[in-house]
């Protein structure tokens, strides 16, 4: 007989191409979020990278991105901005977030040309982390779009994406509301194994991305 374990698997496939700790290390310190994108060859987890400096208030971008993918940077840091006192990431005597500093967001692997509507909701998400110094939760994902009003958007790839977030170990996805539907597309078994959060507006988005919810967001007491 020939038995069938995890160092012959190894041996006839070659080692594997997922770590699922990648993600945990990853998002070890604020400022960092796990994306998920579509490509030519599928869904791939994309990290998104901000971190901050002394500067003028500029936003610096890189990884090679496109026209769309920039605009959606822009529009999540104004988003951010607008909301520094509700998210309580400034006091109330504040007026500027970016005042005395600059902010830089990086898409890794460079070399890999990066494009489309579908990182605004990770790129806000990375922006409070960083300018509330607390850590996104490791074992989500997320994908979608935003308005400027934080309405979010629904976005195409989702099947190839949740497979994505599968592969990697991922436990947690965030997707549009209205992406709903585009779930039937994706294999009963992968469902079961992974926690599917409908975001409507940013806000939903923050409360689930967080351990405990957004911690910094003013809740209501009525």
């Amino acid at each position: 007989p020939i038995i069938v374990d995890e160092p012959m698997l190894e041996k006839v496939l070659g080692p594997p191409r997922y770590d699922d700790r990648e993600a945990a290390e990853r998002v070890a310190t604020p400022g960092v979020t796990v994306g998920l994108v579509w490509t030519a060859f599928g869904g791939e987890v994309q990290f998104v990278e901000a971190t901050a400096m002394a500067g003028k208030g500029d936003l610096h971008l890189t990884g090679q991105l496109g026209d769309v993918i920039k605009e959606s940077a822009q529009i999540a840091l104004t988003w951010v901005r607008a909301r520094a006192t509700e998210l309580n990431l400034i006091s109330a005597m504040e007026t500027n977030l970016l005042d005395g500093r600059d902010i830089h967001i990086h898409f890794p692997a460079g070399a890999v040309p990066k494009d489309g509507p579908s990182a605004g909701v990770t790129l806000v998400t990375s922006l409070v982390s960083l300018f509330g110094q607390k850590r996104v939760r490791a074992d989500t994902a997320m994908t979608g779009e935003m308005t400027l009003r934080g309405l979010v958007l629904p976005v195409g790839g989702i099947k190839d994406k949740v497979l994505a977030a599968h592969r990697c170990g991922i436990k947690r996805v965030i997707l549009p509301e209205r992406n709903l539907k585009d779930l039937a597309e994706v294999p009963a078994a992968v469902l079961s194994s992974l926690e599917i959060i409908l975001a409507k507006r940013m806000e939903d988005v923050l409360e689930q991305a967080f351990e405990g919810g957004c911690p910094w967001r003013q809740h209501s007491r009525l």
